[in-house]
């Protein structure tokens, strides 16, 4: 039993290797690469802490080298997830009451052995699996995943803090307790951080999670399951469970025990999760929470006093950084005509220089292939749709080849109507559309970017003229639940720029801030009557003579007074 108050201090955000030539970093993670290339694994669901193969499977493959075969992944059927289900339910009875400075501390141990002993390992299964950079790849398996796991568990210290006033006789506190029943976590390819934080925050928070990670991304989210064993998380309190959408969402979506779901991934999917929970309202213990993020076209709007060069540099990050393949990536521009010509030049000379290939064996590489043959297929489309339209003109790129990995070209579209096609339509893949407009129209155009787009997750602003980024502040209001000014609008932080967009961008409760973590929690206020009132009569029942008011009156003003 505790008896004090444990203070956790505030962490900081984790650094970064950089992997330079020269680095021991460097070293390893070749090193690391080289061994994880070297074998195959197995990819079992995890449930009840227990490894379960079914019968059906899938290869694991790199999106840059599809020819070769990292492991074998045993998908769930609908048994299975029942299992889970009940695992989970049993594991909570347990993890519920166990205090939360306990739960903390599977996480925050979980985090040291991220970035401890393996961090290499995975930064390069992050590489193979998702066909990222060394950088990218440390930013986000390793330091975004850390930064949400430690700040989690500090807000969750700063929430228990959070106590109500207590007037005089009557003590008043608040407890937050988790959810009843359990969350499903549904996370996305291209990010392990998300990945990793989406069934974590809730089960830091008390709850227990189902965990259905996207089948593209699975190595690097398995091998972040067993560090969570390994950190001493119990049997139960997160079930792994790959596996196709239906064949785990039907089963948990018709439970219940659902208690909330945290999703990120496509509107699509998310609109029909959000249907099948309306739908079965009436058979659920509790309301779900639903928390989810979506799409993005998210933009670049530049006003004619943009510093041309930073622009240049912000656009071409944002735009083709992991393949385009960011919910946040740059995928549509606006530019005034007055600086069309030079940004222009200056753009296509840098976006000619990216070197795009095998992540894992030319670390000079800035991109490497989309993630899988759906994605290839769907991106292409859009640029052969660019090709063959006379609203559009193909600056650079436009060239894929996926004979050997899906690598598609960093492409930039110049659309001649602000409602074409690539303007408007997410893409998640390395293509740029740019709109010019008149430089009298700023405004105009202002709102022409709000209202193009049903999504509003990022955008960015280029513009050393202070009244116009005041301007465009304004106007963009809605547009982007993340809203950067001369930076791209890429790489949120956690701590710092807590993510997430309203709109068909999602319900922005934003992942890596206290609020998302309140998510998790459900509330219940305590009052306790030091000295309770002993007579049932309030003062306005008092007899009209003054004299046997102040007789009566001490008797009862302590009443309840409600």
């Amino acid at each position: 039993m505790s008896n004090a108050y444990f203070k956790i201090e505030e962490p900081q955000n984790e650094s970064y290797n950089t992997y330079a030539p020269g680095t021991p970093e460097r070293e390893r993670l070749k090193k690391k690469l080289k061994e994880l290339k070297s074998k195959e694994i197995d990819i079992p669901a995890i449930i009840n802490g227990k490894e379960v193969r079914g019968d059906q499977t899938e290869d694991c493959i790199m999106p840059h080298n599809h020819q070769h075969k990292l492991g074998t992944v045993y998908l769930v059927g609908k048994d299975e997830v029942n299992n889970a289900i009940e695992a989970s339910l049993e594991a909570r009875k347990k993890w519920a009451e166990t205090p939360w400075q306990h739960r903390i501390s599977v996480f925050q141990k979980a985090a040291d052995l991220l970035t401890g002993p393996y961090r290499e390992t995975m930064v390069a299964a992050t590489m193979l699996g998702q066909s990222k950079t060394p950088h990218q790849a440390e930013i986000e398996a390793v330091g975004e995943l850390a930064d949400f796991l430690r700040f989690n568990c500090y807000y969750l210290a700063q929430i228990m803090k959070d106590q109500p006033h207590s007037p005089d006789n009557t003590w008043n506190r608040v407890e937050y307790r988790p959810l009843e029943g359990f969350i499903f976590a549904v996370t996305p390819f291209n990010f392990v951080a998300i990945g990793g934080n989406l069934p974590s925050s809730p089960a830091i928070a008390g709850n227990v999670s189902l965990w259905k990670p996207a089948r593209s991304s699975i190595y690097a989210n398995y091998l972040f399951m067993k560090i969570l064993q390994e950190a001493g998380l119990p049997d139960g309190v997160i079930n792994f469970l790959p596996g196709r959408g239906s064949d785990v969402g039907d089963p948990v979506l018709n439970s219940p025990h659902l208690g909330g779901l945290q999703f990120t991934g496509s509107q699509n999917t998310f609109d029909y999760m959000w249907e099948q929970v309306g739908k079965n309202i009436r058979k659920y213990n509790s309301y779900p929470r639903v928390v989810g993020e979506t799409g993005g076209k998210d933009f670049v709007f530049a006003h004619e006093s943009a510093d041309v060069d930073a622009m240049v540099v912000g656009t071409l990050r944002g735009a083709y950084q992991y393949q385009g393949q960011k919910c946040s990536a740059a995928s549509r521009m606006y530019i005034p005509e007055s600086i069309w010509p030079e940004f222009r030049d200056k753009f296509l000379k840098q976006v000619k220089q990216i070197k795009y290939g095998k992540v894992d064996e030319d670390f000079s590489n800035f991109m490497g292939a989309v993630i899988d043959r759906g994605a290839f297929d769907d991106i292409t489309e859009y640029i052969d749709y660019a090709k063959e339209s006379d609203d559009a003109e193909i600056l650079f790129g436009g060239n894929y080849d996926d004979s050997e990995g899906f690598f598609i070209e960093p492409t930039v579209v110049q659309a001649q109507d602000p409602h074409f096609k690539t303007m408007e339509e997410e893409i998640f893949g390395p293509v740029l559309t740019i709109y010019v407009y008149e430089d009298d129209k700023f405004e105009e155009t202002l709102e022409l970017c709000d209202n193009t787009s049903p999504y509003a997750l990022t955008g960015a602003v280029f513009a050393q003229d202070r009244y116009a980024i005041d301007v465009a502040e304004r106007k963009l209001r809605n547009t982007a639940g993340n809203f950067y000014i001369n930076d791209k609008p890429t790489a949120a932080i956690v701590n710092q720029q807590p993510f997430g967009g309203a709109r068909k961008s999602g319900t922005n409760d934003k992942a890596g801030s206290i609020g998302n973590m309140l998510r998790w929690l459900s509330m219940r206020a305590i009052k306790e009557k030091r000295v309770p009132p002993k007579d049932w009569r309030i003062p306005f029942m008092g007899e009209e003579t003054e004299d046997q008011y102040k007789e009566e009156a001490p008797q009862i003003l302590d009443g309840d007074k409600s």
